[in-house]
C-alpha cells in the first residue's frame, strides 16, 4: 500500500482541478499496488491490465465523488478497482471465455481420470459428428463448453424447451452409438 504523505492532499486537490500531470503522478504512485489487487481477483494479466485501465478512466471521470473525510485516497481508488475486477469476473463474457475451450485442450483429454479410461479411446468427439448440426451445437456447448441449458438457450436465442429437447435427442443417439 502506498504511504500516506503530506503530498497526498496536494495530489487530491490537483486531481479535483483536473490536472492531467497529477493523473500521471497518481498513476506512477498507485498503479502497481492497484494492479496487484486486481490481479489477485481476475488472475489473468490481460484482464488485469484492462481492468486497471478501466479503473484509471473511472477514477479520473468520477474523482469529484471522492470524499477525503470518508477515507484515504488509496482506499477509495482500491475499492473502485476492486469492484471493477469483481464485476469483470462476474460478467457473462468472462465466465464463458474462461470455460470455453476446445475439446483437445480440456483437462479430461490431457489428464485422464484413470490410467485405464481415456475419453478419446471411445471416440466421443467423432460420435458427436453423427448428430444433427443443431444437436452438435447444443452438445458442444453443454458438455464441452460448460454452459448451462439456460445459457445455451440465451446464447442461441432458443426457447429453453428446445435446448432440452435437442440435448435429450442427442443423448439418445449417442447412447445407441456407444452400445
Amino acid at each position: 500500500m502506498p504511504p500516506v504523505s503530506d503530498g497526498e492532499d496536494l495530489l487530491v486537490q490537483r486531481l479535483r482541478d483536473r490536472d492531467e500531470a497529477a493523473m500521471t503522478l497518481f498513476y506512477d504512485r498507485y498503479s502497481a499496488a492497484l494492479y496487484g489487487v486486481i490481479m489477485r481477483i481476475v488472475k489473468k494479466e490481460e484482464e488485469a491490465e484492462d481492468v486497471l485501465q478501466e479503473g484509471m478512466v473511472k477514477i479520473w471521470n468520477s474523482f469529484s465523488s471522492y470524499d477525503a473525510s470518508k477515507g484515504r485516497l488509496f482506499t477509495w481508488v482500491m475499492n473502485v478497482c476492486r469492484n471493477l475486477a469483481i464485476d469483470r469476473i462476474r460478467s457473462r463474457q468472462y465466465r464463458v471465455g474462461t470455460r470455453t475451450q476446445p475439446l483437445e485442450d480440456s483437462a479430461a483429454v490431457r489428464e485422464p481420470a484413470s490410467p485405464t479410461f481415456r475419453p478419446e479411446h471411445i471416440g466421443l468427439q467423432e460420435m458427436t459428428k453423427k448428430l444433427s448440426l443443431d444437436q452438435q451445437q447444443v452438445v458442444d456447448m453443454l458438455y464441452f463448453g460448460g454452459y448451462t441449458q439456460s445459457e445455451v438457450a440465451d446464447e442461441l436465442n432458443l426457447p429453453l424447451g428446445t435446448v432440452k429437447t435437442r440435448a435429450r435427442a442427442a443423448i439418445k443417439v449417442l447412447s445407441k452409438l456407444i452400445r
